[in-house]
């Protein structure tokens, strides 16, 4: 009877869900005990669950040249992955946004992507999911589903299906574009394209 009382007890102190979040990490520290804090074991079980070395919310950094702001990098998420003869990679999986700055220090140019990856040691950044590059200062804007920025370069291009809007027109790279990573000196691979002509011509 008094066994029972106390189970009752504890049941009221401790709901199931407590007990069972217990046990569990009773039996999580006794496997580690078990393998001895084999180091080796542990690296193991993290890459296997593939976890990230780092991460962080709300992520934003800048980067200046000569004191001048150059460039905004804003992530609401970012992971960043260290491994063994591979060379270390961040990835943000809900999405970036890059803003670049001309010498005088105003928005330029703004890249904005659903998903991202940067190759730490390239300097080379791959974005997805509706992307979007915008020069703000032309108002010429460029949409793809996938783009590539060479940091070292300057450089931003595609090997798929793009479209550049500008005040000339429409225009289609079928296999892709090239170009400066404030959209300037652009070149579409595959083009095509509407020209906007103004009323004037037709007279």
């Amino acid at each position: 009877m008094k066994q029972q009382r106390l189970v009752s007890i504890i049941n009221r102190l401790f709901p199931v869900r407590i007990l069972f979040l217990t046990a569990v990490a009773f039996a999580f520290l006794h496997f580690l005990s078990a393998c001895k804090n084999d180091i080796e074991v542990v690296n193991a079980l993290t890459n296997e669950l593939n976890l990230p070395d780092q991460s962080g919310k709300n992520i934003e950094f800048q980067l200046t040249d000569s004191g001048k702001l150059k460039l905004i990098f804003k992530a609401p998420y970012g992971e960043r992955y260290v491994k063994k003869e591979e060379e270390p990679i961040k990835i943000f999986p809900k999405g970036i946004e890059v803003l670049f700055f001309n010498d005088e220090e105003i928005l330029e140019s703004k890249i904005t992507a659903g998903y991202a990856e940067q190759w730490e040691e390239q300097m080379l950044w791959k974005a997805t999911d509706s992307v979007v590059a915008q020069n703000v200062l032309t108002g010429e804007r460029l949409n793809t589903e996938e783009i590539f920025w060479d940091e070292k370069n300057k450089r931003i291009y595609s090997n798929v299906f793009t479209k550049i809007t500008n005040e000339e027109g429409v225009f289609f790279g079928e296999k892709g574009f090239e170009a400066d990573q404030d959209l300037e000196n652009y070149k579409l691979i595959g083009s095509s394209g509407t020209v906007k002509v103004k009323d004037e011509e037709l007279q």
